[in-house]
């Protein structure tokens, strides 16, 4: 298997041996339920596709809040898997690196200043030159502004991979997942977490 879907419920920290402080987000991965298998003969390539976080009303096409397709590597494993079956938080280790994706939280409009880091402009001797991005444009040639420019707009509320994050730690009994410093989202946002290929 190489991945699940989960829930983050929000930051905590563990304590060494050593006395280290290691800061880390805890995703709640309820076993999620196989509701398609997919193979090379039939689909072209091999997959299977996650629900989670089953509907309290479910209907013929939808019974699940989320769903997931992860490709798989076909095997004598994989083809014992069948649909219903679950997967749980123990398809991973501790200090096994990961990758999580996530959708960042949302800020609104936001200018050069928030969304870029851009430096602030003089506070004083009549400057009206505080917060603003300055000049964007070019001279006569190109005489355009080029795809790309950093410029005030819609800030957060976009998917987010982290390609390298750490396992720290896997409760089985709870379907808890720790992983080592912060994850994208708000608390209770859908979590996706990956084995590394």
């Amino acid at each position: 298997m190489t991945g699940i879907l989960g829930r983050k419920i929000g930051m905590t920290r563990i304590i060494q041996d050593d006395g280290r402080v290691i800061p880390l987000t805890v995703v709640e991965c309820t076993p999620n339920v196989i509701t398609q298998i997919k193979t090379a003969e039939k689909d072209g390539y091999p997959a299977i596709v996650l629900g989670f976080s089953a509907l309290p009303k479910p209907t013929k096409t939808k019974k699940f809040r989320y769903s997931r397709e992860f490709k798989i590597i076909e095997n004598e494993e994989t083809t014992e898997m069948k649909t219903g079956d679950e997967v749980k938080v123990d398809i991973f280790e501790e200090g096994e690196s990961v990758k999580v994706t996530g959708t960042s939280k949302g800020k609104g409009f936001q200018g050069v200043i928030k969304r870029h880091n851009f430096s602030r402009g003089p506070e004083t001797h009549g400057s009206h030159h505080h917060r603003e991005p300055g000049s964007i444009g070019m001279c006569a040639k190109p005489a355009r502004v080029l795809k790309g420019k950093k410029m005030p707009g819609q800030m957060g509320n976009k998917k987010v991979t982290l390609i390298n994050s750490t396992i720290a730690y896997v409760d089985q009994e709870k379907n808890l997942v720790g992983i080592r410093g912060a994850v994208p989202g708000a608390n209770g946002s859908y979590v996706i977490i990956r084995k590394k290929s």
